[in-house]
């Protein structure tokens, strides 16, 4: 592998913020934050410093405990729940964060309208448990929602219909084909962030929000990218399609001359050459393909003081390029490059 560097251009920036926070980025452990209140299950810790916050994480728990009134933040990740039964959260009105990640919570076991009756929740994680759906209805309010690493295989059209503050899903790692996410999002106008990645579609989502800034659909099977299926997306900056089956007949000329894209992620697919992108681009990953030429018209069609690509970083290892097959003027086409890697 090698590696060129521009010295004289702008330096790399690295860590583009390309996922959002959850609630691992501030979690204090209930240890360090004083003794639990009086009206605290005995199977939990509800620290006196933090009254909002019931900490029951990591505990072997089984069930969950009566959750009581004033209750905003409820961990219960990390035990062997298998079921949540109706009634539990009766008392938690106020409830706004509910983290279940892994348990091994299934659909069957769950209490009818156990979220809807939250009418303050926010966000629900429930990523690495055994469900085969999403749960739901959820309550209005809800922002955000993970569902990673379980096995879901379908969602009822319009699962998410009226989730107006709906900004981000996490769907990834399940087993989702094309037929299962017919008319899901739609009428989402908030959504933003949307993680597909590694399940078994075949084409592209119909029916996404114009309203999306990041989507990830890494790790599936698509082959072929509709013309212009990008176009409705105004404010998108992170596409994500590596370890696909994408080819250069499957990719419009300019499918991904995108104004607003800073990070475009092709690796481990099958393209031959450099797809044509928006002088606005950032980061391009292109490695691990079958690419033998560098054309400089996928970044610059014309090169000049104000005419140029702002490529910063740009990947090519893994392709049949050589040092010697680079252009001798591609310095000044990506004059804000810091690195070009390549074998």
């Amino acid at each position: 592998m090698s590696l060129i560097r521009f010295p004289f251009l702008a330096a790399f920036l690295s860590g583009i913020l390309c996922q959002y926070y959850d609630y691992e980025s501030y979690y204090e452990p209930a240890s360090v934050m004083g003794p639990s209140g009086p009206n605290c299950p005995q199977e939990c810790d509800c620290p006196v410093n933090f009254p909002s916050a019931m900490y029951c994480d990591n505990r072997k728990l089984k069930y969950i405990p009566i959750v009581p009134s004033g209750i905003k933040y409820l961990y219960l990740q990390g035990n062997q729940i298998d079921s949540i039964k109706s009634g539990v959260f009766d008392n938690a009105t106020d409830l706004a964060w509910l983290v279940l990640d892994n348990n091994f919570i299934v659909n069957g076991n769950i209490g009818k309208d156990t979220f809807t009756k939250l009418k303050s929740l926010q966000r629900l994680y429930f990523n690495h448990n055994n469900l085969t759906e999403p749960v739901g209805p959820l309550p209005k309010t809800i922002e955000e929602v993970k569902f990673a690493g379980n096995k879901i295989k379908k969602l009822g059209s319009g699962f998410f219909s009226g989730l107006e503050n709906l900004t981000i899903i996490h769907l990834q790692d399940n087993q989702l084909q094309d037929d299962a996410l017919a008319g899901v999002f739609k009428g989402l106008k908030k959504l933003n962030y949307l993680d597909l990645s590694n399940n078994k579609l075949k084409r592209l989502p119909q029916d996404l929000p114009s309203s999306l800034e990041m989507l990830y659909i890494d790790f599936n099977n698509i082959n072929n990218i509709p013309d212009e299926f990008f176009k409705k997306f105004g404010g998108l900056q992170y596409l994500r399609l590596s370890n696909n089956q994408l080819a250069d007949s499957g990719i419009p000329g300019n499918v991904f001359n995108i104004s607003s894209l800073l990070e475009l992620d092709l690796s481990f697919n099958k393209l031959k050459s450099i797809p044509t992108v928006n002088e606005n681009l950032e980061n391009l990953y292109l490695q691990v393909n079958q690419i033998n030429k560098f054309d400089l018209n996928s970044f610059c069609k014309i090169t000049g003081p104000l005419n140029y690509s702002r490529i910063r970083h740009l990947r090519l290892d893994g392709n049949n390029i050589t040092r010697n097959e680079l252009p001798v003027d591609m310095a000044n086409c990506l004059r804000q490059a810091s690195e070009v890697t390549f074998d």
